[in-house]
């Protein structure tokens, strides 16, 4: 049996789990791209170092992740170039979005935020369009 499905739950209740505990110690929601934002802009100054301790994160448990496990499929292109517009895009449609996946996805739709049900609508249909274009249409990725 294929262990997808329950690698993707373990990793949906860690999401969670954290995001909770995040609103809850913090009273903030855990948005990746706010708190990594507020570093970049300097308007997260007085938490700066628990940003940093979360971006760090970020990079630091795939590392760890990598190092367990053989072979890690991430499905990736490998077209540097691809990877670079794609990150830059990303970032730029999480700031007019005013938030990310995790803020509005994990955090919104849990809270029944409408703003957040409505951008996680659009952040899907924008994945879907951008997959059928520049992979079946295009075939870059």
């Amino acid at each position: 049996m294929p262990l997808d499905w329950i690698m993707g739950l373990i990793g949906g209740l860690m999401i969670g789990s954290a995001a909770a505990m995040f609103l809850l110690i913090n009273g903030r929601i855990m948005g990746a791209s706010g708190i990594l934002g507020g570093l970049v802009d300097g308007t997260g100054r007085s938490n700066r170092s628990e940003r940093l301790f979360f971006v760090a994160g970020l990079f630091l448990v795939p590392l760890a992740v990598v190092q367990v496990y053989e072979r890690v499929d991430t499905n990736l292109t490998g077209n540097l170039a691809v990877v670079v517009a794609a990150g830059l895009l990303v970032g730029i449609g999480t700031r007019i979005a005013n938030g990310c996946t995790s803020g509005h996805g994990v955090c919104g739709i849990s809270r029944l935020s409408l703003r957040g049900m409505v951008a996680t609508v659009f952040y899907i249909l924008a994945g879907g369009v951008t997959v059928v274009v520049f992979k079946h249409l295009l075939g870059i990725i």
